[in-house]
């Protein structure tokens, strides 16, 4: 089993208040002319589930001079001037075909108003956020300036806030909109505000690709099946839906946090399980396991369907492939389903080749049948009934460096009931599942994790032929 880190500080503590420098935050605007225009999203942008801020927490041993970050934060605006700018809903065309075309639909207004940038103090070192960083609790949000806005659409695009700790080191929060970037996207800016500040006089590492036209819709496919498990229209009739008492049991309780970081031995040992043996990757094999044991930790319906939603990068998927440097939304999410009773009493293999299956599915033909449906504003996700895996540990985000060295930790601001495939500092190899459940699911959610772990199945994985995995 893996062993619990002994700690001094409890993971649900409360973080000392933050001190700030200035009543009110800074704005950061481009320290040069930026394009003034309005930038269309596409639809894979515009999803209303993605209607929040992706929000990062990172540690350093040693701070950066403020105004070093502010500096370079003004420079690389110039580049992801989008960032620096604010959304704004369109205006209903008179002339257009599709009636659902501009229903609340976003774009962004470039008019380099600028990023939020706050300054904060907290009686903390590195060490003792060290001791509680593997579970976020509500007190981390303090480390994020709450910016006053009536609503998402008018809360800055970025907002960042420095927090010096009393040992000398520094929590660098950042909030970037979704409907701007995706995982990728987010990594891909702040290796390029990393490396402005680090290196002062240089140009960004990837010149950024800003039109969404992209995935605009090419024309109708109307020769495929417009039904994807993964969306719903917002009409369908919820007395219908026996997902109600599943959504029901995970609000009625508090959610705590899980985390647990498997090595790329581990996951060498999970692969063995694997019976019949199939060739499969690090996130095939952990997603199907951490599936499993998330729907046995919950005590459901045998009947009841459930679903795995995943992230999915298409960039490489569509003809032609997207160009270098996009940083918008460039994923689907894949969808595994099955009922909860085949999904038990099957085996990991069984689970395995579903998550597979998903990722096949997923051609340029079934991304341009979604990309239609979402021309429908009726549509929305469903993430009913589904365990939803965002992997963060394969983006580079753990290696970003603005010339004090390496974070000691990297993950989200918060955790809830979406799961997180994080990395760990320092092992490349090794990935953190992050995950909020009901209370009274927590302990059966980690001993199911770790009942792969026990003695008898790490010596057998030991001997065996590494080789015949895709690591």
């Amino acid at each position: 089993m893996i062993k619990a880190r002994s700690m001094e500080r409890s993971w649900d503590e409360e973080l000392p208040d933050c001190r700030y420098e200035d009543k009110q935050p800074s704005l950061i605007k481009p320290i040069s002319p930026t394009p003034n225009q309005m930038l269309y999203l596409s639809n894979l942008d515009d999803q209303k589930f993605l209607r929040f801020s992706i929000k990062y927490l990172y540690l350093f041993q040693k701070s950066v001079p403020v105004d070093l970050l502010k500096l370079s934060l003004s420079k690389v605006l110039v580049h992801y001037y989008p960032l620096a700018g604010r959304l704004k809903k369109t205006l209903p065309s008179p002339h257009h075909d599709n009636e659902h075309e501009n229903d609340d639909k976003l774009e962004v207004d470039c008019n380099g108003e600028g990023a939020v940038f706050a300054e904060a103090f907290m009686d903390m070192s590195v060490e003792e956020f060290l001791q509680v960083s593997h579970k976020p609790n509500k007190s981390w949000r303090k480390l994020l300036f709450r910016v006053d806005a009536p609503s998402f659409v008018d809360t800055p695009p970025l907002v960042v806030q420095v927090t010096k700790l009393r040992c000398g080191g520094m929590i660098l929060c950042t909030a970037i909109n979704h409907c701007l970037c995706d995982g990728l996207g987010t990594s891909q800016f702040l290796h390029a505000w990393a490396h402005l500040t680090a290196q002062h006089n240089s140009d960004v590492p990837i010149a950024p690709f800003h039109s969404r036209h992209v995935f605009k819709l090419r024309s109708p496919c109307s020769h495929l099946p417009l039904v994807y498990p993964t969306f719903t229209e917002t009409h369908t009739n919820p007395m219908i839906d026996n997902s109600i008492p599943l959504n029901q049991y995970l609000q009625s309780q508090p959610l705590i946090p899980s985390s647990l970081t498997y090595t790329a031995s581990n996951i060498l040992c999970l692969k063995t399980q694997c019976v019949p043996l199939v060739k499969c990757t690090t996130f095939e094999v952990l997603a199907a396991h951490t599936w499993r044991s998330w729907v046995k930790s919950l005590n459901l319906e045998p009947s009841l369907e459930v679903k795995l939603l995943f992230s999915m990068n298409i960039r490489n998927k569509v003809i032609p492939e997207i160009p270098k440097g996009y940083y918008a939304n460039g994923f689907v999410l894949a969808c595994a389903k099955t009922t909860v009773k085949e999904l038990i009493d099957g085996n990991l293999h069984q689970a395995v080749k579903l998550v597979q299956e998903a990722k096949s599915s997923l051609t340029d033909d079934s991304i341009s049948g979604i990309l239609e449906l979402l021309e429908n504003k009726n549509m929305k996700t469903d993430l009913t009934k589904s365990l939803v895996i965002s992997q963060w540990s394969k983006l580079g985000l753990e290696d970003l460096d603005f010339g004090h060295g390496m974070p000691l930790h990297m993950g989200p601001l918060t955790s809830d009931i979406y799961c997180l495939f994080l990395p760990v500092a320092g092992d490349y190899n090794a990935i953190r599942v992050l995950v909020s459940l009901p209370k009274s699911a927590v302990e059966k959610f980690e001993y199911n994790m770790n009942a792969f772990l026990d003695s008898n199945n790490v010596e057998a994985c030991g001997n065996y032929e590494k080789e015949k995995f895709l690591l």
